[in-house]
């Protein structure tokens, strides 16, 4: 297998070879993160091509002193997903908005106790726009507002699908634990 810096060096060089071992030694993890995003296969393929088409675009731009190479690519690839998700006017939220006063105060993680496998598992369960709100916010780490400005909906409305994640995860954790 490859190293990583030869990889890397070969997709500077715009060789196909190198691309396609760098693209296939990170697609599980990629595709699973945009799977977060999307219930088509269609649709995940699609912002998980895009992503990799930034990353291969833009390789030359990434400085190994300011991070991993993983979390360079994945933070692009999630923003590809998001971009696509803005993009697509079929994907737009039909929720009425949701009222502030009904407020968001659990500040503890309910995917702390979970492995990695186990939280795929559950958020697979949940409606697509609820799972996208509650991996960006327990998983990826994004605040409310942050999360509001990417999706373009109300802060009332991410902390409506805040609550909703926590509720139904609630209940499927305890079906799962019987």
């Amino acid at each position: 297998m490859d190293s990583l810096e030869t990889l890397l060096a070969g997709c500077r060089r715009r060789d196909r070879q190198s691309q396609e071992k760098l693209y296939r030694r990170f697609y599980p993890a990629l595709f699973a993160l945009c799977r977060n995003f999307f219930d088509e296969k269609h649709d995940v393929l699609t912002a998980l091509n895009n992503g990799m088409l930034r990353v291969f675009q833009h390789v030359d731009q990434y400085d190994p002193q300011k991070g991993e190479f993983f979390s360079w690519m994945y933070t692009i690839v999630r923003n590809a997903a998001l971009t696509l998700l803005r993009n697509r006017k079929t994907q737009a939220f039909h929720y009425d908005e949701i009222d502030d006063k009904m407020g968001f105060e659990s500040p503890e993680n309910p995917l702390d106790a979970l492995n990695a496998g186990d939280i795929q598992v559950y958020l697979m369960q949940l409606p697509v726009a609820t799972r996208r709100i509650c991996g960006l916010f327990y998983l990826d780490g994004f605040s409310v507002k942050e999360i509001s400005e990417a999706l373009n909906i109300r802060e009332g409305t991410v902390k409506w699908h805040l609550s909703e994640s926590r509720n139904r995860l609630k209940s499927i954790l305890e079906k799962a634990l019987r």
